[in-house]
């Protein structure tokens, strides 16, 4: 399967952080054929191994989130559902917005709004917050209550489209295309007959909620290296001051948060190999993915973080560029090939 069929069938589906069962069984049944175990953990995160045959082999890990911002319901009133957000949810997005409510079937529903013609001056112009909005899913209340109980999960509806010759617009780019890239890579790395290293494809769960899936798996994988992948902002005219660009690709990122050999490893090989590749400085402790709960998982893993430049991050319209995902997937797989334990 072509990479852009990856991310389009990955951004389709619908798993929001808590909620991503069937997102993780598509991930699986996908690695099934290129992996020699796939296992499902306790919080949902999927792990697939290749095992390259050597003794006490260590295991190089690489992880991306499949969870999404949602909403999850917690009462009806008049038939229209209230909510709360699950996630970095931004309330500019949620009045007027299509979303799938998630029952079974799924149930189409919009995000009730305020005319203008009868907003007060003082409201007009502000964003409400999420307990002040509701969900019309054209249903009485006594319907309503017996189709949708308190905890039912949504997501917004978008499709994930071609935007111009290179780009890729839809919901939960974050991070199911950084998912799509582990996943090629792993499947490339799966036809390598001479790695140093086990492999282990981490598409983890609750990223959005507190890196969860990956706290508890990384435990559990006990990782001598992890590559984490997730997104960072990419440059639009409205934010010069955002570093990355999309279509320069892949950025390592460099700071505290990150192993700095490894860092300076990809960057290197990036430069050997002619993969676009951007630097990126992370000066926090906390860099908000993965890598902050893995670096510091049982007694410490040696941890990059290669981020994806996307804009418009956590909105239904979010865009990454193939270029830089192709790139990323190359710059992954030349990375653990030419691994040396």
């Amino acid at each position: 399967m072509e990479l852009m069929e990856l991310t389009q069938r990955l951004s389709g589906l619908s798993g929001p952080s808590g909620f991503e069962g069937d997102v993780a069984e598509y991930v699986a049944n996908y690695l099934h054929p290129f992996a020699d175990e796939v296992h499902i953990d306790v919080l949902g995160s999927v792990m697939a191994w290749k095992r390259c045959g050597q003794p006490a082999a260590r295991t190089v890990l690489l992880d991306a989130h499949m969870d999404e911002i949602g909403l999850i319901t917690t009462g009806v009133k008049d038939g229209f559902l209230s909510f709360a957000t699950l996630g970095g949810v931004d309330p500019r997005m949620l009045p007027a917005r299509e979303v799938r409510v998630m029952t079974e079937p799924p149930l189409y529903g919009v995000i009730a709004a305020m005319p203008p013609h009868v907003l007060s001056e003082e409201d007009k112009g502000k964003a409400l917050p999420a307990d002040k909005l509701y969900i019309d899913v054209g249903l009485d209340q006594a319907t309503a209550e017996k189709l949708v109980p308190p905890g039912t999960p949504a997501v917004y509806v978008s499709s994930c489209e071609a935007l111009g010759e290179h780009q890729i617009c839809g919901k939960a780019l974050d991070d199911r295309a950084c998912a799509a890239i582990i996943m090629k890579a792993f499947e490339r790395l799966s036809e390598k007959k001479d790695l140093n290293v086990d492999v282990c494809c981490l598409v983890s769960t609750q990223e959005e909620v507190g890196h969860r899936g990956a706290k508890v798996a990384s435990w559990t994988i006990r990782p001598y290296k992890a590559l984490v992948v997730d997104v960072t902002h990419g440059r639009t005219p409205d934010a010069p001051q955002v570093v990355c660009q999309c279509g320069k690709g892949p950025a390592v990122s460099i700071g505290p948060n990150i192993n700095r050999a490894m860092a300076m490893e990809l960057l290197a090989l990036a430069e050997k190999k002619n993969i676009p590749c951007q630097r990126k400085a992370e000066p926090g402790g906390n860099s908000g993915t993965n890598a902050e709960a893995i670096q510091i998982t049982r007694e410490g893993v040696a941890t990059a973080l290669v981020d994806l430049p996307l804009k418009y991050m956590h909105t239904p319209v979010e865009v990454v560029d193939l270029r830089d995902m192709e790139a990323c997937v190359e710059l992954l797989t030349a990375y653990v090939e030419n691994m040396e334990v």
